[in-house]
Order: C-alpha cells, then structure tokens, then sequence
C-alpha cells in the first residue's frame, strides 16, 4: 500500500477505535496524521513509507491480498488518567489491526527499545509504513513541541 492510499485508509479507520475522537491530516505534512484522544490529548504522527520491491512509483499500483492479521484487543490506553507514546503505540497498532484489511500482514508498536515512539505496518506486497510520533499535547494545547520532544505523558 502505497502512502497516499494509506493516509486515507488510516483516516477513515483510526476514528472507529473507541478512544479515538477524531483523526485528520497534519497540515503541511505530505503525509501525517493529527490524533484527537476522547481526552482531548493529541498526537502528531509523520509517515513514511518503503516501497514493494521492484515496484516503479511511476506504475499504477497493484494491491496484494492475504489473510488479514488477526483481531486484537485493545490495550489500555490511559496510566493515571494520561497518556503515554508506549500506550499509544500499542493502542493505534491494534486499531490498524483490527481493521480486517487483507493487505496487511502485520501491526508493530516500535517498543522501548526504539530511538523514537511509533509504529509499522507490514504489507503483503513487501511495503512497508513506518508512523513516527513527532508531537503530543495535551488538551488546550496547540502542537505539543518540537519535533521528536514528545512529553512523557499527554
């Protein structure tokens, strides 16, 4: 799956996950995501992409299908009434999961053991999304801070 083609699919299935009130595009990024929580918290997510390989970008897309990862449950997203990127990792992994889409093969949270909070999709084509999370902010807050300053709780 392609970047443009995922920013629309996660715009359209992150909003179904019950803690999620609202996603939209994170103006003047190509391809972000900006996540309003049920709390107001908020979460700036940049994206990038690898390619299937051998794919040619100046080709049309040829989606591949598969077995669609299994469904899972949705981890408790809030710690004293906060949020945190490792809660939110693990949260948005499993709303991408269990959106039943045959395409991907798997969800990831990047874990403590990443330099930077996020998350990957794995697709059946060989194409992956890499979903960094640029900035947090809490309610009331504009964007959080600088790039890669996320707070330890939003």
């Amino acid at each position: 799956m392609r970047p443009a083609r995922f920013q629309e699919f996660a715009l359209d299935v992150l909003p179904k996950a019950p803690e999620i009130q609202t996603v939209t595009t994170w103006d003047g990024r190509t391809f972000g995501l900006h996540v309003t929580f049920n709390t107001g918290s908020q979460l700036w997510i940049g994206s990038t992409a690898q390619a299937a390989p051998s794919e040619q970008a100046d080709q049309p897309e040829t989606p591949v299908h598969g077995e669609a990862p299994a469904e899972a449950p949705y981890p408790d997203l809030y710690e004293n009434g906060k949020i945190t990127p490792a809660r939110a990792e693990a949260y948005l992994a499993a709303a991408l999961t269990n959106s039943h889409n045959d395409e991907i093969t798997s969800v990831y949270p990047y874990g403590s053991e990443a330099k930077n909070p996020g998350l990957g999709v794995r697709f059946h084509s060989g194409a992956r999304i890499f979903m960094l999370f640029q900035s947090a902010g809490r309610p009331g807050q504009a964007e959080g801070g600088r790039d890669y300053d996320l707070p330890a709780t939003f």
